[in-house]
Formats: structure tokens, C-alpha cells, sequence
């Protein structure tokens, strides 16, 4: 079967929207799943909906990466975006077009500075992982390319700044707090080390606007099943080695001035992409009530028995006992910063997301390093409640009875099936946490519900303070973790309701 590219996409019949040609307004540092299924399909959908007339040119961001197969295809790739909305089963296909080129800075750092100066660009979009937005002093200026992503920003606005060219708009994608000031930050560190003019400096801080966002879509990528790719191939008439899939729900928040949202083509689009003056808030939704609800049920969901996320999503007490962790504990305590109605659309989303019929999502993978997360996804939400009702949020209580519970349960169990990461006093653990939390564990192993959740609450390495100081919160939780013991997590939820 032929490989796809634009004559063989015409030869398919392919009917959507593709567009050949248009100036390269972005440089995108990163080919990887995410990017092409979140930034590139909503440049795409901004080409088709608002006449945007741009394309994308790529650059690898590491040694080893898909120049070859990007340049293969002409940029040309399939994406599926997948899931529920609404109760209902979603399964798209769109042909991205958006990417002109990918271009290898460690064969040819000159055509990265080239597009660099080049009168149609206007933007910078990155995604370099966590790790990415990094200050380091091994990268030097006379480098082709410099090492870390930052000090090749550098070099690329030096090189915009000497032939007199206007600044760029930077969008980070990265997944740290305040993602674009980090990045200015490494800019201005370079600026400094290599000794670049003042004039340079004013000129990164003044023309240029580097944005902080928040991105949030799943993306699953790859399709692993050959025999689904070979049946999708044969019904689109070629070969992709870049299909890539995402959930349908998306939405991408950037900071910066309310004249940027003129500037960029989402608005007109009508995308799911706003520029907004602070996407703090909108971080906190997405960590207290996305990520919250998972680790706010997940861990008592799988005592219960349960194994996926979807099929949690179909029984009435734990999408109840979830239902009422949002609704009734967490959205309240997020009222000052956004609107309430569209914290319950958010959480409405979440169920729909939650629900996707494409992805198996196990709860043991959700599980993993469940001290820390409890720490930043739910205890916010509990503190919050306290202070602004006084009184004890019973579902985000039972959610932390039923974290102790599962780490307790599981160091007892001693498993040495499935995801074992750590042997410790001679005991292979399915539970996954840093070292001293599986020790602390191993440890409590034999105290009953008062001794442990005493010790828990009261030790502040988990917590940064001591639990114990909210008043009725250590009985409540060594109730809750007496049903769990007893009768079981089901009904340590249904207790909730």
C-alpha cells in the first residue's frame, strides 16, 4: 500500500479539509503524539474555520526523532480523536495538513536559523517534556545546535534580533507551573553567559511575549493493535506511519494580553482555545477536579474490585461517591475563582472523558505515587472546604481513609504480580510510591485503624503539616477506614452518600 503523501491522498478520495501551501507562521520544537494531536489539529481546524492560511514548520527537538518520516509523508498525518461526549461513543478522522516540514537541527542547524528569520513567522510552540525548560551551562553559543531547548531559543531570537525582524510570540506546552516564565528566564540566563549586548536583552523582554499555557487532552498515540492499523488503512487506501489518536475533549488555556486573542486564530475559529490573564485558575480546576476525581475514588475503587476507570463510571456508587466528591466538596471551594457553571460543565466533561470507550485506563496505573498526589489533587480541596464551611467534607475524608487503606492492604498482601517496582525488607510491593513512604508502610504494617491513621496524618513528610490539627479529621478518617476494613470500600463509599 502506498505511502501517504498528497498525491495519494487525492488518489483515496479522501473528502475533508486539506490544505497544501501557506506560509510558515509557527516553529514547533517537538514532532511527538501530543503536539500533533493537540497544537497541530487546532492550527489545522484555525486553517479550515478562519482562514488562518498558515503552516507549521517542525523541528526535532532530540537527536533521534521522525524528520524522515514527517518529510516522507509531507506532513501529512491521520488523527482519530476518540471518546464520549455526552453519553455518546465519538470516533473522528481528520488528515492533519498544518505541517509543512520537519527539519533536524543536528544535521542542519542552518535551516532552523533561516526559517528563524523569515518574514511570516510568528510564533513558537514547544513541548519538550518536563524536562525541557532546563537553565544548562554546557550549552554554548557557538553549538550547532546548543543543547537544551532554551539555548536554542536563544540562538534563534538572536539570529531574528540581528537581521532586524519583529519578536515572536512563545507558546509552552511544557508540563511545569508558569512554563513560559521559566522559559524567559533560561533566555535571559544565556543572554547573560554568553555575553550578548544589552541591546539584545531589552529587545527578548520588550518584542517578544513568552506565554505560559495550560494544555489539557489525553492522548493515547499509537494504535498498537496491527490488525485494527491494517483495517483502518485498507479502509482510508494507504499507509500512515504517523497515525496518531487522541480523546475528542480538548482545551488549550494561554496566558497573556486580551489583544493576543485578536492576534491568533482560535477565537475566530471558535476553538477551545482562550487567552486568558492568569491560567491559574484553570490549572487548579484541572488538578482539583480531573485529576482530583481520579485520585479522589481510584484507590477505593480498586478494593472494591474494580480495575478500569470506565467501568467505574457505571456503577451508581462509585460514580456517585464521585458525583458528590465534585459537586458538593470540590467545585464550592473553586467558586472565587471561575464561574460556577463552567466548573460544572468542566466536571460534566470529566465524566464524559472518564467514560472513553476506546481506552482501557487501569486504576493501578492511576495509582502510582498516590502520597504526593493526594498531597497537591485533594488536599487543597479539603483544606478549603474546612476553612469556608467548618465542618469535614465527608467524601474527600473517605477518599483519604481509603488511600491508607490501600497502601496498608497492599504492603500486607505482599504481591509479586504485576506492577512491582520496589523490594524492600525482602517483600515485592504492587503499590508504587517513593522508598520511604513504602517503608513507612512496611513499618505500620500491624497497627490498627487509630495507630496508622494517627501516624499518617501526623507525619509531615507526606503532608508538609500535621493533619491531626484539623479538628475531628483523625477520627473521621479512622472511621472511614474501619468500614473499609470491615465491610469493605463499596460500602465505606455508599456511607457517603
Amino acid at each position: 500500500m502506498k505511502r501517504l503523501n498528497y498525491t495519494v491522498l487525492k488518489e483515496s478520495n479522501y473528502q475533508g479539509y486539506i490544505k497544501e501551501s501557506g506560509a510558515e507562521k509557527v516553529m514547533q520544537f517537538g514532532e511527538g503524539n501530543f503536539l500533533r494531536a493537540f497544537v497541530d489539529y487546532w492550527f489545522d481546524c484555525a486553517n479550515e474555520r478562519a482562514g488562518w492560511n498558515g503552516k507549521i514548520v517542525v523541528v526535532q527537538p532530540i537527536a533521534q526523532g521522525l524528520t524522515e518520516l514527517i518529510n516522507e509523508q509531507e506532513g501529512l498525518y491521520t488523527l482519530y480523536l476518540r471518546g464520549s461526549e455526552r453519553g455518546r461513543k465519538v470516533d473522528v478522522k481528520r488528515v492533519i495538513s498544518a505541517v509543512s516540514r520537519c527539519i533536524n537541527p543536528y544535521e542542519d542547524f542552518d535551516a532552523v536559523l533561516q526559517a528563524a528569520v523569515s518574514d511570516d513567522l510568528e510564533m513558537i510552540v514547544s513541548n519538550t517534556t518536563e524536562a525541557g525548560i532546563v537553565y544548562d551551562k554546557e550549552s554554548t553559543f557557538d553549538q550547532c545546535p546548543p543543547v537544551s531547548f532554551p539555548a536554542k531559543l536563544t540562538r534563534i531570537l538572536y539570529e531574528r534580533y540581528k537581521a532586524g525582524k519583529p519578536g515572536l510570540t512563545m507558546l509552552c506546552c511544557e508540563l511545569i507551573d508558569d512554563n513560559g516564565k521559566e522559559l524567559l528566564k533560561c533566555v535571559e540566563q544565556y543572554i547573560r553567559d554568553w555575553k550578548l549586548e544589552e541591546g539584545f536583552l531589552t529587545w527578548v523582554r520588550e518584542d517578544n511575549l513568552f506565554c505560559s499555557t495550560l494544555v489539557d487532552r489525553i492522548v493515547p498515540g499509537r494504535i498498537r493493535d496491527r490488525k485494527e492499523v491494517e483495517a483502518l488503512e485498507k479502509e482510508n487506501g494507504y499507509h500512515d506511519e504517523l497515525i496518531d489518536v487522541g480523546e475528542c475533549f480538548g482545551v488549550w488555556m494561554i496566558e497573556g494580553p486580551a489583544e493576543l486573542e485578536e492576534r491568533l486564530p482560535f477565537k475566530e475559529a471558535g476553538l477551545n482555545v482562550h487567552v486568558v490573564p492568569d491560567v491559574t485558575p484553570y490549572k487548579h480546576r484541572k488538578v482539583r477536579i480531573l485529576n482530583g476525581a481520579h485520585t479522589g475514588f481510584v484507590l477505593g475503587a480498586y478494593l472494591a474490585g474494580f480495575h478500569i476507570v470506565r467501568d467505574c463510571m457505571h456503577d451508581d456508587t462509585v460514580r456517585g461517591f464521585m458525583d458528590k466528591l465534585l459537586y458538593d466538596e470540590v467545585i464550592p471551594t473553586l467558586r472565587h475563582e471561575l464561574d460556577e457553571a463552567e466548573l460544572k460543565e468542566f466536571a460534566a466533561a470529566v465524566t464524559d472523558r472518564f467514560n472513553n470507550p476506546f481506552v482501557d485506563h487501569e486504576l493501578m496505573s492511576i495509582s502510582l505515587n498516590s502520597s504526593s498526589k493526594w498531597k497537591a489533587r485533594n488536599l487543597p480541596s479539603l483544606l478549603a472546604y474546612v476553612e469556608e464551611r467548618k465542618e469535614l467534607p465527608s467524601c474527600l475524608v473517605m477518599s483519604m481513609a481509603a488511600y491508607i487503606a490501600f497502601y496498608s492492604n497492599e504492603i500486607q498482601r505482599r504481591e509479586a504480580d504485576g506492577l512491582i517496582c520496589r523490594r524492600a525488607k525482602g517483600n515485592e510491593y504492587k503499590v508504587q510510591d517513593d522508598a520511604w513512604v513504602l517503608d513507612f508502610y512496611y513499618a505500620h504494617r500491624e497497627d490498627d485503624a487509630e495507630t496508622l491513621v494517627h501516624e499518617v496524618l501526623s507525619d509531615a513528610r507526606f503532608w508538609e503539616r500535621n493533619l491531626t490539627e484539623i479538628e475531628g479529621f483523625e477520627a473521621a478518617v479512622a472511621g472511614g477506614l474501619k468500614i473499609i476494613r470491615s465491610q469493605g470500600a463499596l460500602a465505606a463509599f455508599a456511607s457517603c452518600l
